[in-house]
């Protein structure tokens, strides 16, 4: 059971309803409101694309006091996104984010209760607050800007300068938002010293990891085929993701093939475009999509491939295939903001080459999948619990319990 020592009142907002949990931000939040719950009061904000998704507020109302939901467009180019990006300084990212009524919402409800403090996961919903007094968190799962940088750069060459000034806009209110907020929290080491040396200037800033629901993903147990398996795990609605696992079927996978022609290939990950779908024809690819219990992908799995080029922040999938004793091979993005160590507790290789390589490596030498499988794992339950995690964050909100600008 996880105890602190102030309770406080909260209130939290968060781009994306918190269950199910099908992205890495749904996975962080939820897992801290439930462990926060026990003694804080916590009221959630939270924006949703589709009336469906009510269902599942019974499974949130279990920690949480109050939630009021607000419908955000399912898509970002609709007409009034468009329009308030094209005459307003905002980008789509923040127009997107930025529903009829809710900045009126939370100035209401804090003008009706009192709150101790406002947290605020992701910079695109810092517009939605008005003036206050009250100490403001924020919360970056990610450095926005450099995603869609690197979305800029490989789009169509005549939509490129139109992207760019979306991306200075991203840029500014991203930094404009780091400086504004109380206090800064990020994912990792990485990002911290990233903020720093982009801002030149030191800020508050804490780190509060991502972390590992132990004792969920430790319960099922290794149940290994025949054939060398490798696994990809990642959300398709997030570019990073559609490009490594472009990377790897065309480009690493033939390599790995050539070594091991019995190996297996298992895809597995909400939305995936019909480019990804397509993958499948080859015989030696599985295509499993969204699936029901990630942790079986995890158990009937060799390895994890990981060969991630763009984005910031941690990665639930190497986190989450430690805990299951999988050992990972990735590159030194992809292990960014973990504690880890080439040849210790991972593979780490740059190159398609080296990705392939190592692979190989990995799947023909069974001791060293049992090293790194359990040197993963250990490293996980010392340092990436949410318990563990949940401690953090709380000693964070109890830096503004009696310090608020009031």
């Amino acid at each position: 059971m996880y105890y602190v020592l102030n309770s406080m009142k909260i209130l939290m907002l968060t781009p994306y309803l918190p269950y199910p949990l099908v992205s890495g931000g749904q996975i962080r939040t939820y897992n801290l409101l439930k462990a926060l719950s026990a003694k804080h009061d916590i009221t959630l904000f939270a924006l949703i694309k589709d009336e469906s998704e009510r269902e599942h507020l019974s499974e949130l109302k279990k920690y949480c006091s109050k939630i009021i939901l607000f419908k955000r467009t399912r898509h970002p180019f609709v007409l009034r996104n468009i329009l308030l990006a094209g005459f307003t300084a905002y980008p789509f990212v923040v127009t997107r984010n930025l529903p009829l009524g809710m900045a009126a919402a939370i100035q209401k409800e804090l003008s009706s209760s009192t709150y101790d403090l406002i947290h605020a996961e992701t910079f695109y919903m810092m517009p939605n607050i008005p003036e206050t007094k009250i100490p403001i968190i924020l919360a970056e799962q990610t450095i926005e800007y450099l995603g869609y940088q690197d979305y800029m750069k490989k789009a169509n060459p005549l939509l490129r300068p139109l992207l760019a000034i979306d991306v200075a806009k991203i840029k500014y209110w991203e930094r404009f938002y780091w400086k504004k907020a109380d206090k800064l929290i990020t994912m990792s080491e990485d990002d911290k010293q990233f903020i720093e040396k982009e801002l030149g200037v030191k800020i508050n800033i804490s780190v509060v990891a991502n972390g590992v629901d132990l004792a969920y993903f430790s319960a099922v147990k290794k149940k290994l085929p025949k054939d060398p398996t490798v696994l990809f795990v990642g959300t398709f609605k997030w570019l990073p993701n559609k490009e490594a696992v472009e990377e790897i079927v065309t480009k690493i996978w033939p390599l790995i093939k050539q070594k091991l022609p019995y190996a297996k290939l298992k895809i597995v990950g909400f939305s995936p475009t019909q480019r990804i779908q397509s993958f499948a024809v080859d015989p030696s690819i599985e295509m499993l999509g969204a699936i029901k219990d990630i942790r079986t992908a995890f158990a009937t799995s060799h390895m994890l491939l990981a060969p991630i080029r763009s984005g910031k922040g941690t990665r639930y999938k190497v986190l989450e295939a430690m805990i299951t004793g999988t050992p990972v091979v990735a590159t030194p993005l992809a292990a960014e903001g973990i504690d880890l160590t080439h040849e210790k507790n991972v593979l780490i290789a740059e190159s398609v080459a080296e990705l392939a390589r190592e692979s190989v490596r990995l799947l023909k030498n069974h001791k060293l999948q049992q090293f790194l499988g359990e040197a993963g794992r250990i490293l996980v339950e010392r340092s990436y619990s949410w318990e563990g995690i949940t401690r953090d964050l709380d000693a964070v909100y109890q830096e503004f319990k009696h310090n608020d600008k009031k």
